[in-house]
């Protein structure tokens, strides 16, 4: 008969280290001195972390990303990461290292999801062979934030290939109007990519 989990409130997809780990962990002994006892396994460092740690780790990941199944990706890719890593046992404030690391995963678990999302509503053509779907969202934010005018002498210069006498003929307006508005357009380009 499976033993009942002794983290009833926390997601069972995570690590379920009851049934990895039979060896039973005193409650009286705290993390840091388990970590200081050479011959202490690392699986069992783990594992009291997260019985001490998950819960709150879990909250603190669905406060950042508001979403429980991503929370629960963001706090096993921690735990994955430390059974796997060997400097652990030598942390001096593991608590804070797991916190930080929950927050560096759930940080890039929103950066993925912007990239994602920015990569399906994107309105240009790589600007350039090799360019990395970033670095094209980033374009794509700068070119969105200009005025249209702007945006129009960017375009017709940049991605048609037209001289500004060119694009004076298709807008109407004036060699130095349309120069003017691809330099200004430049300008804040510039601001936004750096």
């Amino acid at each position: 008969m499976p033993k009942e989990s002794s983290y009833r409130h926390f997601p069972d997809v995570l690590l379920d280290f009851d049934s990895l780990y039979t060896k039973s962990l005193s409650p009286h002994v705290s993390v840091t001195e388990q970590m200081a006892d050479a011959s202490e396994d690392r699986g069992r460092i783990v594992a009291r972390l997260y019985a001490e740690c998950g819960p709150r780790l879990y909250r603190y990941a669905v406060m950042i990303l508001t979403n429980r199944q991503d929370a629960e990706d963001a706090l096993q890719q921690v735990f994955a990461a430390a059974l796997s890593n060997a400097a652990l046992p030598r942390l001096r404030e593991p608590e804070a290292y797991l916190l930080t690391a929950v927050r560096n995963a759930a940080y890039s678990l929103l950066r993925r999801r912007r990239t994602a999302r920015a990569a399906q509503e994107q309105f240009l053509e790589p600007a350039a062979p090799g360019c990395s779907p970033a670095e094209r969202a980033a374009l794509e934010e700068a070119l969105r934030a200009l005025p249209p005018d702007q945006r129009e002498a960017v375009h017709l210069h940049v991605y048609e290939g037209m001289t500004f006498q060119e694009a004076a003929r298709v807008t109407g307006d004036s060699i130095n109007t349309v120069a003017a508005r691809y330099r200004y357009a430049l300008e804040k380009m510039r601001k936004v990519l750096s």
